[in-house]
């Protein structure tokens, strides 16, 4: 119990207050510095996450065909040329000869009742699949065409009217897929029946019809020469006409149409700009975290979160040297990869393009090498396992378990401090309580032994 002051008058709660402020200074320094390492935690932790994410781009840009950049290119609109990442220079003629179609039925007209089954429907493969609407209705036949999985879609369209004036239904059945092995027939009757020859094949009925042949996109290659050759495909778009090269047809053509691959100077070169602005980006970032900013006089100088970390700025000297050391004994700069006299990482994108045009292979072999070196600098350091970065973050973060510890323990001296003193002034103001009641008494008793005065 706290007795504040009842005998001395004193006020002993706020005495405790401040002696219990002096005590917790250890521990606020304890906690500021615990604040400080999770804020260095933190930081490192987000240089490790974007140094992760190089090294999965430097791991694409060492590839021997990171740079293979190309431009598509196709003498009129009904051919579409797409080149993919193993495209090479390429340059043919084409005709289009026959786009893909998809096969197509529709039925005879009918009254509301007259598309009762079973019907069977039989695959270009021979396949037959039986199938019984619930009803007669054209709606009938439409969802249980749809319901079996046969790859091809039916729908209900206009058939006129009967004679009685009675409206008309048609059912239309068109192959989700276009080509010649997506073709199909539709039979009246059982699969038995169709395989005893007994089901009849709705499109040959009277007032139905095919209304489109499944057929195959046909080009013709080198047309006009000794080695003319027709190329199929199932739909419009014909897939490595040349190496990593794909074209898509839109139409028939009598005259041949070019199609043309080249190098994209310009995407190769933005390509190779992008990796390096993400070096430069990462090296700056470390640059300026690891600034000391003097302060004016009488104030404190300001220490950025990376300044003095021995491990961050060894990782800035690795990345440094993979993108400014020689190949072999050739400079990056001789692609546009150079560092200035403040180390600040810069990329030439005219001059990288002119190296470009002048030895491509070379140039992208030089590419290759820098792009190697770094994802070896970058997995040295980010590894999730033994990284050295990663490394560095363990070592903060069991600093921190070890700090926060301490901290629990000043936590159970204060509380037992604070306990102490308020037992040590509480006994104090009992015992000036006790002193000052037998003053009392005594002043009362010689008081009393004092005679009157005449």
């Amino acid at each position: 119990m706290n007795i504040d002051g009842l005998a001395s008058g004193m006020k002993t709660a706020d005495v405790i207050d401040a002696l219990m402020n002096v005590a917790a200074i250890p521990k606020t320094l304890v906690t500021n510095k615990i604040t400080d390492r999770n804020t260095v935690i933190a930081n490192l932790q987000s240089l490790n996450t974007t140094l992760q994410n190089l090294a999965e781009k430097a791991k694409t840009a060492a590839s021997a065909t990171s740079l293979a950049r190309f431009s598509a290119t196709s003498s009129a609109e009904a051919v579409t040329v797409t080149a993919g990442d193993k495209a090479r220079a390429f340059s043919t003629a084409v005709v289009v000869d026959t786009l893909a179609t998809a096969h197509a039925v529709v039925t005879a007209p009918g009254g509301a009742d007259a598309f009762a089954g079973p019907f069977t429907l039989v695959a270009r493969d021979g396949t037959a699949t039986e199938i019984t609407p619930a009803g007669a209705a054209p709606s009938d036949l439409v969802a249980a065409i749809n319901a079996s999985g046969t790859g091809v879609t039916a729908t209900v369209v206009p058939g006129g009217r009967s004679a009685d004036g009675q409206p008309l239904s048609r059912v239309q059945i068109t192959a989700n897929r276009t080509g010649a092995d997506a073709a199909f027939t539709l039979h009246r009757g059982s699969a038995a029946a169709v395989a005893a020859g007994t089901g009849d094949d709705v499109a040959t009925e009277t007032g139905a019809a095919i209304v489109a042949r499944g057929a195959d996109a046909v080009i013709r290659l080198f047309a006009g020469t000794a080695a003319e050759q027709s190329v199929t495909s199932s739909s419009n778009t014909f897939v490595g006409i040349g190496e990593g090269v794909d074209i898509t047809v839109r139409a028939t053509s009598t005259q041949p149409v070019t199609v043309t691959v080249a190098a994209d100077g310009k995407a190769q070169s933005d390509t190779a700009a992008a990796f390096i602005k993400d070096i430069a980006a990462l090296l700056t970032r470390i640059d300026n975290g690891s600034k000391a900013t003097v302060a004016a006089p009488g104030s404190a100088t300001t220490l950025g979160v990376f300044t003095g970390d021995s491990t961050v700025r060894s990782l800035r000297g690795a990345l440094a040297n993979a993108v400014q050391s020689p190949v072999g004994s050739v400079s990056p700069s001789t692609i546009g990869i150079s560092v200035d006299k403040f180390g600040a990482l810069s990329f030439d994108q005219e001059k990288f393009a002119a190296a470009m045009r002048a030895d491509p292979a070379a140039t992208q072999a030089m590419f290759s090498a820098v792009a190697d070196r770094v994802q070896a600098s970058t997995t040295q350091y980010s590894d999730k396992y033994d990284g050295l970065l990663t490394q560095r973050i363990t070592g903060q973060q069991t600093e921190v378990r070890s700090l926060q510890q301490q901290v629990e323990r000043m936590d159970l001296r204060l509380d037992m401090r604070r306990a102490t003193l308020e037992r040590t002034y509480s006994a104090m103001e009992v015992r000036l309580s006790g002193l000052q009641s037998q003053s009392s008494w005594l002043t009362s008793q010689l008081a009393a032994l004092t005679p009157p005065s005449q």
